[in-house]
């Protein structure tokens, strides 16, 4: 099992890790989370890549951004980013970035920018769930687990969770696993109007609260059992206001030879979508015994 008495960032240092550097028209570098065990957070180095693709597609918002992991990375050292623009048309923008380290790749993304355009607007409907205000925040809901793991189920976070669904931990002593979570989240603190970095931290967030319906299918949790990010895909449909809250309604339909795949629609407050992601998980090979 890994370490999981974690420093946990504060929204603060997700949002600075989060603005890379630029050293060149098309590379940049960027500050990893740490972590005892000292990997890299996959929807994090997939938000900074996301913001490198950015930061060479100006006047243009990103609609999608398709990742692969390649290599687990060491956190304890900062990543190369290098954007190649392969296209830039009347509407629409395509970038490949590559995060290196030691001259190793680590993650290939796609990602795609684009312009306003007039066209059809709808989406599907929200479910009816409970106001977020009606709910308990997770430590509350997960208070009498305080002692286990060092605080983990009750530590502090950069997001505030408040669960229709059971939360991981409470679904392990429900009689049967679901395949989905339902739950609201919002930032601790207020963060700047700018669609970009709101869409970079919808990839930092998705890439945490995601996985967790697959592992819950496993009866475990992702704080007990291990599991690594292989891909992972979003489409950002409309600007999202992160200083709302955001319901992400999760499901994970399939998990085969050692993967599990996971889904999420997030909405805003008015019931709109606003981004709908994909991630498939790698839960590593049978041990004998």
């Amino acid at each position: 099992m890994r370490d999981v008495s974690s420093h946990t960032p504060s929204l603060a240092d997700i949002v600075a890790t989060l603005h890379v550097d630029r050293t060149g028209d098309d590379d940049f570098v960027a500050t990893q989370l740490d972590n005892p065990a000292h990997h890299i957070v996959g929807g994090h180095i997939a938000g900074q890549a996301l913001m490198a693709a950015s930061r060479t597609a100006p006047g243009r918002t990103p609609h999608s951004v398709h990742v692969y992991y390649i290599r687990a990375g060491d956190a304890r050292r900062p990543v190369d980013f290098h954007v190649d623009r392969l296209r830039d048309g009347g509407t629409l923008s395509t970038r490949q970035v590559t995060a290196r380290q030691d001259g190793e790749v680590l993650l290939e993304a796609l990602a795609s920018f684009s312009t306003p355009v007039d066209g059809v607007d709808y989406h599907a409907q929200m479910p009816d769930v409970p106001a977020p205000e009606s709910l308990a925040p997770v430590a509350e809901q997960l208070a009498r687990f305080a002692d286990e793991l060092d605080g983990y189920w009750v530590r502090k976070q950069p997001f505030e969770l408040r669960y229709v669904d059971a939360p991981p931990r409470l679904a392990l002593e429900l009689p049967e696993p679901s395949p989905r979570i339902r739950l609201w989240w919002r930032p601790t603190e207020p963060v700047v109007d700018d669609e970009i970095l709101h869409s970079c931290l919808l990839t930092y967030l998705s890439g945490i609260t995601m996985l967790e319906t697959a592992v819950t299918m496993r009866r475990a949790t992702q704080a007990t059992a291990f599991n690594a990010l292989i891909d992972h895909a979003l489409w950002f449909h409309r600007p999202v206001d992160l200083n709302d809250w955001v319901l992400s309604d999760q499901f994970s339909p399939s998990a085969i030879s050692g993967r599990g795949l996971a889904t999420s629609t997030m909405y805003n407050r008015t019931g709109q979508v606003v981004c709908i992601a994909t991630q498939e998980l790698y839960f590593g090979r049978p041990r004998a015994g």
